[in-house]
C-alpha cells in the first residue's frame, strides 16, 4: 500500500509540475489533406495560438521530401501561392489559422499517398521573441475533408527544447 501511494504521489507531482511549465503555443483542429495515387502534394491545416509573440519558422516531415510554410493570396485576379521563407508570425493572444485558400503547410515529393483515417507525422519548429527555437512533434490525422472544427487534438508548446 505504502509503495502505491507514494507512486501515485511521485506521479501527481511530475503531472503538476508539466502542467505548470509555461505553454507558449496551443494548436489546435490540426489536420493534413488525404491524397490519391500518384499525387505528390498536399496541404496541412490548423490553428496557432501562441500566449507570447512567437513565429513559425520551419515544419519538416518524413513524408514529404520538402514541407515548407506556404501563403495563398490574390494578386489582382490570379491566386498564387508562395512559400513565406521568413516564417509565419505568431502575435500574442491572437489565433493564426492555417487553412485552405490561405497560410498552410505545404507537404511536397511525397512518399507514399496519404490515405483518409491515416496520421501524418510532422515537426513544426517555433521561435520565441529573444530568438530560441524550439520543435514540436506532432501526428496529423489525414481527411479528404475539412474534420468537425473541436474535434481535433490540442498540443500545446511549451518554452523547453525538445
Amino acid at each position: 500500500m505504502k509503495f502505491s501511494k507514494c507512486l501515485i504521489a511521485v506521479s501527481l507531482t511530475t503531472v503538476l509540475a508539466a502542467s505548470a511549465f509555461a505553454q507558449n503555443v496551443t494548436i489546435t483542429d490540426a489536420w493534413a489533406r488525404a491524397t490519391v495515387p500518384g499525387q505528390k502534394a498536399t496541404g496541412a491545416f490548423m490553428k496557432l495560438t501562441a500566449k507570447d509573440s512567437a513565429k513559425l519558422v520551419g515544419v519538416s516531415s518524413p513524408a514529404a521530401g520538402v514541407a515548407e510554410i506556404h501563403e495563398m493570396k490574390m494578386d489582382k485576379d490570379v491566386m498564387k501561392m508562395a512559400a513565406l521563407p521568413n516564417g509565419l508570425d505568431l502575435p500574442a493572444g491572437k489565433v493564426v489559422e492555417l487553412k485552405p485558400g490561405s497560410y498552410h503547410v505545404m507537404l511536397m515529393d511525397l512518399k507514399a499517398p496519404l490515405t483518409k483515417d491515416s496520421t501524418v507525422p510532422v515537426t513544426l519548429v517555433f521561435q520565441d521573441a529573444k530568438g530560441v527555437k524550439t520543435n514540436l512533434e506532432l501526428k496529423l490525422p489525414v481527411s479528404a475533408q475539412t474534420p468537425m472544427m473541436g474535434q481535433g487534438m490540442e498540443h500545446q508548446h511549451g518554452d523547453h527544447k525538445h
